[in-house]
């Protein structure tokens, strides 16, 4: 019996601690994240980045949690919030484009990649994604209106 969320962890520690060409896993991922589309681009064009990857690292652990919880904690409900069609409006798409862009990455760093490790990504993120996708349409709680 395989235990994804400890694939996921074992992986994301060797990820974490492998640089290729000089470039850090989150520094690889956010290049070829932006890099992937013009509205990604787009996206991000304001951003501090140092800042994005540090909240990327965090938000991983949360995925994490929410995969073996069920439970959308404060960082995920917020983060959701964050990024629904009334803040930031990242349409559902993106997210897939998300998922593989992490997918790849993974699979540059991680020297054990393989299909297990893939499906553990893939599974502990999939959780958090489609929470993020539902809540898309969702007015925000400072614009409703009493």
């Amino acid at each position: 019996m395989i235990d994804y969320k400890d694939l996921f962890n074992t992986s994301y520690w060797r990820v974490t601690r492998t640089e290729k060409d000089g470039a850090g896993f989150f520094d690889a991922f956010y290049q070829r994240f932006l890099n992937s589309n013009t509205v990604v681009k787009e996206k991000f064009k304001h951003t501090d980045m140092e800042t994005q990857k540090q909240a990327l690292q965090q938000s991983l652990f949360h995925m994490c949690d929410f995969f073996v919880s069920n439970v959308a904690d404060d960082h995920i409900q917020q983060i959701s919030q964050l990024h629904s069609k009334s803040d930031m409006d990242v349409p559902p798409h993106l997210y897939d484009l998300w998922l593989e862009c992490l997918i790849e990455t993974v699979r540059e760093y991680d020297p054990e990649f393989c299909l297990d490790v893939e499906l553990a990504w893939r599974l502990v993120m999939i959780s958090g994604i489609t929470y993020m996708k539902f809540h898309y349409d969702e007015t925000s709680p400072s614009q409703v209106s009493a």
